[in-house]
């Protein structure tokens, strides 16, 4: 049962203790898998600097209400999730890579995961009131296989808005090395 939908979201991650905050205003592919799995896919931009970047279809602010920017051209021109085109399509922009990144949302679980950028890609899966895994790939070199940083989280709060395709998703987490905490964080999002 898919059901596709292109929306605007906006993904925030916040750290409670250091002073690290995320943020990405982008519009969404959206599929409402079965009753309660919904998957929203969307590319978030970066600089060849490593520096965050405001995608090119980043709303401004203003009291008007959220408008979706209108879609690319062509089926040929556009990236497998069905979003803007990517750094290699777009010819000029040969500076702005674009990471993938995919979020599954159910009423008992969340995974996502980025893919991209050429450096790092990761997952994470949260399971509503336990324990989960976060994991990161270093890719160095094409000659050696990727290097892996297995991590734990714990999930303290777990909300849904919405059915199917959720209006909100707000998760708070602890994210842990064996027996070291490495912080709490809460990945909120919001579909416009």
């Amino acid at each position: 049962m898919f059901a596709r939908h292109r929306k605007l979201v906006s993904l925030s991650l916040i750290s409670l203790d250091l002073p690290l905050q995320s943020s990405v205003r982008t519009t969404a592919v959206l599929y409402r898998k079965d009753r309660e799995r919904c998957h929203i896919l969307f590319s978030e931009p970066l600089l060849a600097d490593g520096s965050e970047s405001q995608p090119p279809n980043q709303p401004q602010p203003s009291s008007d209400p959220p408008q979706l920017p209108p879609s690319p051209p062509s089926q040929k021109t556009r990236n497998p999730f069905g979003l803007a085109p990517s750094s290699q399509e777009q010819g000029s922009l040969e500076t702005v890579r674009d990471r993938h990144l995919w979020l599954e949302i159910s009423p008992y679980r969340a995974i996502l995961t980025m893919q991209g950028n050429g450096g790092c890609s990761y997952r994470h899966l949260w399971a509503l009131g336990g324990y989960g895994t976060s994991r990161y790939w270093l890719q160095s070199n094409k000659n050696r296989p990727h290097d892996q940083l297995r991590l734990r989280n714990f999930t303290r709060s777990y909300t849904m808005e919405g059915q199917g395709i959720p209006r909100a998703f707000r998760l708070e987490y602890e994210l842990w090395a064996q027996k070291i905490s490495l912080g709490r964080y809460v990945l909120n999002l919001e579909v416009f």
